[in-house]
């Protein structure tokens, strides 16, 4: 599938992230894998999952495109941070892989644009998750195919955001020729919207719906504060 293809295929519409953090009763392949089919029987046009296996069972069990990554860690680069984690994505069946595209070095020392053109070679996409406006434009000029706001509020120099950065979004889509997502915090359907209104090309949401424990946690803790 062609960038032009997969972007036709998104546009305005909602991309789902089916994951689970480590310990969560969710983590589990066939549960993510349940996820995903829910998510793209919901209408969801792609759906965003972690590690070579998850992606691999999902690939086989869903009909949209898949958006590969693979987390190694939970400090500095961590989302599919070398050449090595990305192509095993890649070669699990993911259409597109997402991966941290920040200014911070990388574990194995190799550049964004490495992981770039070891992919594209894959035969696969590439979405580069960014945490500013700098960050996304040289993504972009690295030959990323989709630049997603997904780090915003997530590293040093970022932190403190409680909503979608929808700032970052509308400057991003000003700014590059690649098809801006929009990703992080959004909680609402309304801010999903308002995120293509800025000029978004697609939304990716995730814990507001495949996250039962945190949003339990939330309910939990709004009834205790009442």
């Amino acid at each position: 599938m062609t960038a032009q293809e997969l972007a036709a295929l998104v546009q305005g519409r909602l991309i789902v992230s089916c994951q689970a953090p480590p310990g969560d009763p969710m983590r589990e392949t066939a549960t993510l894998v349940r996820l995903a089919r829910s998510a793209v029987a919901g209408g969801g046009a792609a759906v965003r999952v972690n590690e070579p296996a998850v992606v691999s069972a999902v690939a086989g069990a869903v009909d949209v495109p898949v958006i590969g990554l693979w987390k190694d860690g939970d400090t500095g680069v961590y989302i599919t941070p070398t050449v090595r984690h990305a192509l095993a994505v890649a070669e699990a069946g993911a259409a597109v892989v997402a991966a941290d595209a920040t200014d911070r070095p990388r574990p194995d020392g190799s550049t964004f644009a490495e992981l770039v053109k070891a992919v594209h070679a894959a035969g696969a996409l590439v979405m580069a998750d960014v945490s500013t406006l700098d960050e996304g434009i040289a993504a972009a000029g690295q030959g990323a195919d989709f630049v997603s706001t997904t780090l915003s509020g997530y590293v040093p120099g970022t932190h403190g955001r409680t909503g979608p950065d929808l700032g970052l979004v509308a400057a991003l889509a000003s700014s590059i020729a690649a098809p801006v997502v929009a990703e992080g915090r959004i909680n609402t359907p309304e801010e999903a919207a308002g995120a293509l209104a800025r000029g978004a090309h697609s939304v990716v949401v995730g814990t507001a719906i495949t996250a039962p424990t945190a949003l339990t946690a939330r309910f939990v803790a709004g009834i205790t504060l009442s």
